[in-house]
Order: structure tokens, then sequence, then C-alpha cells
């Protein structure tokens, strides 16, 4: 089945402690209906320090699932994706406003 939300698309969190915010996506998970948001359900992780990297306490984004993700329109409004085959390609496109993503 085609994908509803792909990386890059910006959506907004439906339910949850982060209800409301916006972000990017950075990737998805098909298989496991998940994907992760950029500034969306964030915990910390406690990390060790190498020699790449600094230890400490750092905030990572956590995989949210897809059900509880809505895409933005241009309106800036949650919308439901849809798909339509124009000419010989299959587009999504925005429910609210019609207009192919």
């Amino acid at each position: 089945m085609a994908a509803k939300l792909k990386k890059g698309d910006t959506v907004v969190v439906l339910t949850g402690k982060d209800k409301g915010k916006k972000g990017e996506i950075t990737s998805v998970s098909p298989k496991d209906n998940k994907a992760v948001v950029e500034g969306v359900n964030i915990a910390i992780r406690h990390t060790k320090q190498s020699a790449g990297s600094q230890g400490g306490r750092i905030p990572q984004a956590m995989p949210i699932d897809l059900s509880n993700l809505a895409l933005m329109d241009k309106n800036g409004k949650a919308t439901r994706v849809g798909f339509r085959v124009e000419g010989d390609k299959k587009v999504r496109y925005a429910k609210t406003t019609g207009e192919a993503i």
C-alpha cells in the first residue's frame, strides 16, 4: 500500500503529551507503523562519553505512531490524505483543499 506520510512531510500531532505540536518527519518505519518527528516525543537518553561524542543526558526524538499524526495542508491545518490518478501517475492529495501534495 502507498505511504500516506513520507520523510520530509510537515505533520501535526493529534493525540498524546505533544498534542498540537508541529514538526517535520525525519524517518518513517512502515513495518512498525511509526515515524520520528523532530521536536516531538522527546526522551532523555543517558549516554557514556566516547572518543567521538560528549556523554551526558541527550534529548532524542522517539518514534510516534502514524495514527497519531496528520499531514498539514497549505493553510496550516491538519488534513487527511487521499490518492488519485492524474494522467498516468498516482498522486497524494489533501482532502481539505483537494490540492496535490
